[in-house]
C-alpha cells in the first residue's frame, strides 16, 4: 500500500466521467460550499495527457533537465513543485506532506485508479453512457434524475449541492462527526 493510500487515502474521492460532462464545475461548487462550512479542502487534477507545465527553456525547466528532483518555482502568488512521474504511473506519495491537514481530497480523473471511492458527474447531453454501466467502481451519479433511468448505482440530483456535499462526507466517514454541522454552516454563508 503507498504511502498515500494509508494517510490520505480514506479522505480522498475520486470526481470521475467523460470529458465536458461538468467535473470541474462540480468539484469549484464543492469547495467553495465545504470551505465556507470552515473545512480544509485539497484537490488533485489527475490527466491521461502530457501537458507542458513550463515551456522548455525556463529556468525550472532547466533545472530538472540537469537531474533536479524535485524542482520548484515560487512567485509572489503561487509555488509549483515539479516532480517526476514514476514509469509506472503517477504516484502521490510525494504530495502527502502537502495534504496530510486535509479534511477532503478532491481528485478531478484518475478512474483507473484503484481508490475505491469514485463518484460520476454524467450529463445525458453531452452524449455517452455513463462510465457507471460499464466500471463496477463507481459508487454514485451525479446528474439531472429526469434523464437518467435504471442506472446500477445511486443517483445523487445535480441541482442539489448540499446533498452531494452531504453524501461525499458520508464516503469518507466525515457525516457521523460535522455532516449536519457542515451542512448548515454552509447553507447560511451562501
Amino acid at each position: 500500500m503507498s504511502r498515500w493510500s494509508k494517510i490520505i487515502g480514506s479522505r480522498q474521492v475520486n470526481i470521475v466521467g467523460r470529458t465536458n460532462h461538468g467535473k470541474t464545475l462540480l468539484i469549484e461548487e464543492l469547495i467553495g460550499y465545504l470551505r465556507a462550512a470552515g473545512l480544509k479542502v485539497g484537490s488533485v487534477k489527475h490527466s491521461a495527457h502530457a501537458h507542458l507545465l513550463e515551456p522548455p527553456g525556463k529556468d525550472t525547466a532547466r533545472h530538472r533537465r540537469a537531474g533536479a528532483s524535485p524542482a520548484a518555482i515560487i512567485t509572489p502568488e503561487l509555488g509549483a513543485i515539479f516532480i517526476p512521474t514514476p514509469p509506472d504511473g503517477p504516484c502521490l506519495d510525494p504530495l502527502v506532506p502537502l495534504y496530510q491537514d486535509c479534511d477532503l481530497v478532491l481528485v478531478e480523473g484518475f478512474l483507473s485508479s484503484p481508490h475505491p471511492l469514485k463518484i460520476e458527474v454524467w450529463r445525458a447531453e453531452q452524449g455517452g453512457q455513463p462510465l457507471a454501466c460499464q466500471h463496477g467502481g463507481i459508487l454514485a451519479v451525479v446528474t439531472h434524475p429526469d434523464t437518467a433511468s435504471e442506472l446500477p448505482v445511486p443517483i445523487w440530483d445535480r441541482r442539489d449541492l448540499s446533498l452531494i456535499a452531504r453524501n461525499t462526507l458520508a464516503l469518507v466517514g466525515l457525516e457521523d462527526h460535522t455532516g449536519a454541522a457542515i451542512a448548515s454552516r454552509a447553507e447560511t454563508s451562501t
